[in-house]
């Protein structure tokens, strides 16, 4: 049986480890990616072996969260990665080592392996991980779609009707040049209303289609993806209209309890601007009740933000400097700002 074995920190997984882990899938009968915890990026090991899973379900992955943290050529270092390699696959015959790196010649001699070196020189996929860490949206043609999402914070704003969402979204992305989704809901409630309505029925189209166009921007999105609401809202909203919400919808607004990254609330204390599509300043309130409380029952977790649109986007800001992708949420202190 012909095996392959390629290892490293994939951090971020871009399209040169593809091109390796393509090129052995069309030789081995079997590959094991063998993938490493590091410090280099904050992107947690397992997301990172999930890259790797859903491009290539069939390659086997070796979480190795204990593995050496040494890198370099001397004895000591060649020694303690392949005694920690050959003790990771616990007796699997490696007939084919898979890699770019010098690393190649020395793990697959201690394998007993073939020495696959692919695209050493850099010269078919011209990236690295490092270059990718500094600017990931430069090289985000080397990324897959998966990666790349990632990469992107997603900040989602919610609120009821007239609470400067739309306004505070654009106004953050072009403050960080960035893109920004536009509240898809809105848009077609204009187009399928009836006597200001739309059955339930319609309400199950909206989310999915938001959630088409928010991952199509994001892949041109740097570092945040600004989002005028999401399913929460269009759920909050059939909720009020028909007292219920349907499969399709429900099951995607409790998806997006884990799709956005940050979530802030629009206060009420702005103007509010009666437009005719609009039911008035009282139902504003109630429905910023529902939101908040639908909030509550999901227990996520949100910043408060109010005041004029540069004091709401120095609020927002003032979280931002602080967050970190896969960080813990509650290790931001607001300093009284998002209370």
């Amino acid at each position: 049986m012909r095996r392959g074995l390629t290892l490293g920190k994939f951090a971020p997984f871009h399209r040169g480890h593809q091109l390796l882990v393509e090129t052995a899938l069309a030789e081995v009968d079997e590959l094991i990616v063998m993938v490493y915890a590091t410090d280099v990026i904050e992107v947690p090991l397992q997301v990172r072996a999930g890259w790797i899973r859903e491009l290539y379900p069939t390659v086997r992955i070796i979480e190795a969260w204990d593995g050496p943290a040494g890198y370099g050529d001397t004895p000591e270092i060649r020694r303690e990665q392949e005694d920690y390699i050959i003790k990771r696959l616990n007796g699997l015959r490696i007939s084919h080592f898979y890699s770019s790196e010098f690393y190649g010649d020395h793990v697959s001699r201690a394998l007993g392996a073939v020495d696959r070196r692919i695209d050493e020189a850099r010269a078919a996929v011209p990236i690295s991980g490092t270059a990718l860490r500094e600017n990931a949206f430069a090289g985000r043609q080397y990324i897959a779609p998966v990666v790349y999402a990632d990469l992107i914070t997603k900040v989602c704003f919610l609120g009821a009707p007239s609470t400067g969402k739309t306004t505070l979204a654009r106004a953050m992305a072009e403050r960080h040049t960035t893109t920004w989704m536009s509240e898809y809901g809105a848009e077609y409630w204009l187009k399928h209303h009836v006597d200001r309505r739309i059955t339930l029925e319609q309400f199950e189209e909206i989310a999915p289609e938001h959630n088409r166009r928010e991952d199509a921007l994001i892949l041109n999105a740097q570092k945040y993806l600004f989002c005028d609401t999401c399913p929460i809202t269009t759920y909050v909203f059939a909720k009020d209209y028909h007292g219920a919400a349907g499969p399709i919808l429900t099951r995607l607004a409790r998806e997006a309890e884990k799709r956005y990254d940050l979530f802030f609330l629009c206060d009420t204390d702005i103007p509010y601007a009666d437009t005719w599509d609009r039911s008035g300043d009282q139902k504003r309130r109630w429905f910023q009740d529902q939101i908040i409380g639908d909030l509550a029952e999901r227990r996520v977790p949100f910043f408060r933000v109010g005041g004029t649109v540069d004091e709401r986007v120095s609020q927002v800001d003032a979280v931002l400097r602080q967050y970190r992708k896969f960080s813990n949420v509650l290790d931001i202190r607001s300093g009284g700002v998002c209370e």
